[in-house]
């Protein structure tokens, strides 16, 4: 065989869901150039392995197309992911507590620690979030802020101090600020519905410097990979500005470092400003521009700030004002005109009435053909909508946020209005183009496999029933949500997730038959390999020997990911051997700028002795420590 044919990696002696309706199913692949170059039986494919092949026994696993999440804010996620202290996952409050415990005794100040989304109050046994009293009893000194999905934040006092909320602090528009009889605030901050309270008490936190932005990004995608994700269609997120919140994600793409991909939207981020934005970022930026790792994919999910309706089924639907329209035809009009998509978030069906209303007369103008646009969401979208939408080639990206927002829901709407919420069912059958993703990392968790699980089963976290057999999906059209149908909402049908000849070599191996495994034990899933463009870029257990591609040990050194890794604190469960070898591989390469003369590498010792720190760079104690507080 000729050099140039000869395969990368080959993996056999497996069980492939290739989703490819011409060949279902294969035993084993060859990978060449970041392609599938062979799909087949064993023994098709094993002979073509030369003297540099990397050859991969499966021992008949189960093999999926890698995981792609239609809509997740991986980019701003990655920038604070070692900050944060993931409850994700997390069964009891009682243990979500004694992780904070844990995590307030290696918090140095003055840093925070922070809990930002990602789960709900009825995952726990107990039902219930924590008090601020008790927040305040584990940490009378460090700042504690805790964000529950979009609905509320809970600050200990000495995060209120830190935020600078007093009694003469005014009331936040669409926002509230609980306070005691005194009028003094309370630590308790709500959406009414509108979540900017909740975001910009967040912003007012510390920062990781870039180097660990940097490293974070990596183990955000490192966690995802453990989940068997292999892409994403990020949808920009508030305070996160573009260019400059997107250069450490493009250090990385430069540096060949990404292991997950991202097709990009732009989000715009000032009300009255977003036509400027639009205007600005058309004439700067090319759709499509980057490659198969790091690519533009338009604009969204924010167009408007006039059409945001919010998602928060603790409050009454918000009204959209009467400029809505105005406002939303002029940003669709520059997007139609420079052929740019868009997405565009949108919870509940009168806004998408009035939207629809809009695209169709921009479309009279300017056709849409080519085009690939939607609405994010869409939990209460109508039959008529989704003609509307088919009729102008659109689609409908749905998030699992009815898993962790579903009791709501029915508290407020009733259970017969939740049996299809959204109706996904009715839209495959309509033909619509549709696929899932999760939304993460705040109104949901990251993991795909809760989102599968919500697919197939129709129950919350919580294990609310709320969508009934006849309206939830079987197993194989739920991956194809996950898989095959997102390809088409960053316009790269056939060249990622199906596992076909040609295609981009994107799969994962779950630990668990994903067809024959328990209902009730889909959403624990995790993948023992995780392979992205031919790379092994996650290995696991037997496969553990493969995977050489990991990044230096989450910093700073008092990370959260450090101790209980990410969902189901996971880190910590496979207990100390794996902390062990964090803190091992943290002395050799921590990957920071400078060793301490009295520490070395090893921070984390120094950080959890109470020395004063001045600043977020170093500090200096009476021994000249020069470990890092950041």
């Amino acid at each position: 065989m000729a050099e140039s044919v000869v395969p990368d990696l080959i993996l056999h002696h497996g069980v492939f869901t290739t989703l490819d309706r011409t060949k279902p199913v294969a035993s084993a692949v060859a990978i060449k150039g970041g392609r599938f170059l062979r799909v087949g039986d064993d023994p098709d494919v094993v002979p073509l392995a030369g003297p540099r092949t990397r050859v991969i026994d499966l021992k008949g696993r189960r093999v999926l197309p890698g995981l792609c999440d239609n809509h997740t804010h991986i980019i701003r996620g990655g920038l604070n992911f070692n900050m944060e202290l993931r409850w994700d996952g997390v069964r009891s409050l009682a243990d979500a507590m004694g992780m904070l415990e844990r995590q307030v005794a290696v918090t140095p100040p003055p840093q925070w620690v922070r809990v930002v989304g990602g789960f709900t109050e009825h995952q726990f046994a107990e039902k219930r979030l924590p008090t601020l009293d008790e927040l305040n009893a584990v940490a009378p000194d460090t700042p504690v802020f805790i964000l529950h999905l979009y609905d509320r934040a809970l600050l200990n006092a000495a995060a209120l101090r830190a935020v600078g909320y007093t009694k003469d602090t005014p009331a936040p528009p669409g926002g509230q600020i609980s306070r005691d009889g005194q009028g003094n605030p309370t630590g308790l901050l709500l959406a009414k519905p509108n979540a900017a309270i909740l975001y910009a008490t967040l912003a007012r936190g510390p920062k990781l410097p870039p180097q660990y932005q940097l490293n974070s990004t990596r183990h955000f995608m490192r966690e995802l990979n453990r989940l068997g994700i292999t892409s994403t269609i990020d949808a920009g997120g508030g305070f996160q500005n573009y260019p400059e919140d997107y250069e450490v994600i493009q250090k990385l793409a430069d540096a060949g470092q990404l292991t997950v991909r991202i097709a990009y939207n732009l989000f715009t981020q000032k009300a009255k400003q977003e036509k400027d934005d639009f205007l600005r970022w058309t004439a700067g930026s090319k759709y499509k521009q980057g490659d198969d790792y790091l690519r533009h994919n338009g604009a969204g999910e924010m167009l408007v700030f006039s059409a945001a309706d919010f998602e928060d089924f603790r409050q009454p639907r918000p009204e959209m004002g009467p400029e809505m329209e105005g406002d939303l035809e002029d940003v669709v009009r520059i997007l139609a005109q420079n052929r740019w998509p868009w997405r565009m978030h949108a919870t509940y069906d009168e806004t998408i009435r009035r939207s629809l209303d809009v695209f169709e007369r921009v479309s009279r103008d300017i056709p849409f053909e080519g085009l690939h646009w939607f609405f994010d969401h869409a939990e209460t979208i109508s039959d008529a909508s989704m003609d509307r939408i088919a009729a102008l080639g659109g689609g409908v990206a749905v998030q699992h946020r009815m898993a962790y927002q579903g009791e709501y829901f029915v508290e407020r709407y009733g259970a017969a209005a939740a049996e299809a919420t959204p109706p996904v069912a009715r839209m495959l059958a309509k033909g619509i183009h549709v696929s899932a993703g999760t939304d993460a990392t705040r109104v949901a968790s990251y993991n795909p496999w809760v989102s599968l699980s919500w697919l197939i089963t129709g129950k919350t976290v919580g294990g609310l029933q709320i969508t009934p057999q006849r309206n939830c999906l079987d197993r194989e059209a739920a991956l194809r949500m996950w898989t095959e149908k997102v390809a088409w909402f960053s316009d790269e049908e056939g060249r990622k997730g199906v596992i076909r000849e040609g295609s981009l070599a994107d799969l994962t191996v779950p630990d668990r038959d994903f067809y024959s495994c328990r209902e009730s034990d889909i959403a624990d899933t995790t993948a023992l390999l995780t392979v992205v463009g031919g790379k092994v870029v996650y290995g696991a257990g037997e496969f553990a020997p493969y995977d050489d591609a990991g990044p230096p040990a989450p910093m700073p050194d008092w990370s959260p990911v450090r101790r209980f890794g990410g969902f189901g604190a996971w880190a910590e469960k496979d207990g100390a051997p794996l902390q062990a070898t964090l803190h091992r591989k943290a002395l050799s390469a921590c990957d920071c700028a400078r060793a301490c003369g009295v520490h070395g590498h090893d921070h984390l010792a120094a950080a959890r002795r109470s020395i004063p720190a001045a600043d977020l760079e170093s500090f200096w104690g009476a021994l000249g420590c020069a470990c890092w507080a950041v």
